[in-house]
């Protein structure tokens, strides 16, 4: 999916001129996010880049995947990338998507922050296996909330 400049600028627009907060786009290689929260970071509208498996990753910047930050340990912390309502299932009713000692590839799904009723994957960018959930099911979150810990594969 390609976006053209005036396209996104359109978009900036209605979402200024709208009582939505927020609005988030996501298709195969592209992520585009808006916010007019203050502890949001610029727009960014770039496809996603893969980190290498081998390294932990460090965000370069936030979108609405999540960070990842290295923790005391050598792990790899998973953080909420808005403030809202963290939810680590799909559904009410559905498994979590990751529990303690569960492996996670690098892009994998691990939660779900909501905010405005808009609902935000949170994606894991290094691959390892869980240590640490953080939080509890439908806890409230800051922006930079460590959410996971994950030990980076060797």
């Amino acid at each position: 999916m390609d976006l053209q400049l005036d396209e996104i600028r359109t978009l900036m627009q209605d979402l200024e001129n709208s009582s939505l907060r927020e609005f988030s786009l996501q298709a195969e290689d592209f992520n585009l996010h808006l916010s007019k929260n203050e502890m949001s970071q610029p727009v960014v509208a770039a496809p996603q880049s893969v980190v290498p498996a081998a390294q932990p990753a460090v965000a370069e910047s936030k979108t609405a995947e999540g960070t990842a930050d290295l923790g005391t340990d050598n792990s790899v912390l998973i953080e909420a990338s808005l403030v809202g309502t963290v939810y680590l299932k799909p559904k009410p009713d559905a498994p979590a998507f990751k529990e303690v000692g569960d492996h996670v590839s690098v892009g994998e799904q691990v939660a779900i922050i909501e905010a405005m009723k808009l609902m935000t994957p949170v994606k894991s960018e290094v691959s390892g296996t869980v240590k640490e959930i953080l939080v509890e099911e439908e806890d409230v979150v800051d922006y930079g909330h460590a959410l996971f810990r994950i030990q980076p594969d060797a």
